[in-house]
């Protein structure tokens, strides 16, 4: 049975936007900071992931650019609008839609379904501030996930390693 893993992601920190629409809220110098941070710790353990998805809204994608920017290749990354508003259950009806079955696939998004995915997958509640990661390894194929059928290899707040 292959062993999967997901990275899951909280974007980085962003600005307020007051008057604006939160979709477009951008990262603050701190969130740039912090995103780098994280693909530097995901390159240095080994846990660069073959394909990403991420949400469509601006923090998320500007946290995807400069994650990737670390991860030292091009890792493909789809843009999905469905990420933006999502829950654990969208979260795991988009999973299984992910093509070409790579081992190890990433999703940026935001909170409170990042930490809530992160938990529901592995039985572990997280400390899951902006930046925050959990590396989950799952059996089976991306349409096969369920809650609890996870385990937490690692994880990575900028706290603690940024």
């Amino acid at each position: 049975m292959q062993q999967l893993r997901l990275i899951v992601m909280r974007h980085a920190k962003a600005g307020e936007l007051p008057g604006g629409p939160d979709h477009e809220r951008a990262l603050r110098k701190r969130g740039w900071h912090d995103a780098t941070a994280a693909g530097r710790w995901l390159r240095d353990s080994g846990f660069v992931p073959e394909a990403a998805i991420c949400s469509s809204a601006r923090r998320t994608r500007q946290t995807w650019q400069q994650v990737a920017a670390e991860l030292g290749g091009e890792v493909p990354c789809s843009t999905d609008q469905r990420l933006y508003q999502a829950d654990v259950s969208d979260l795991l009806e988009i999973i299984a839609e992910t093509p070409g079955q790579p081992a190890s696939l990433m999703y940026v998004g935001h909170n409170p379904a990042a930490a809530q995915l992160a938990a529901d997958l592995t039985g572990t509640e997280l400390h899951f501030p902006t930046s925050a990661i959990a590396v989950v390894g799952l059996p089976g194929s991306w349409d096969q996930i369920a809650p609890r059928t996870g385990d937490l290899l690692a994880s990575w707040t900028p706290r603690e390693g940024g």
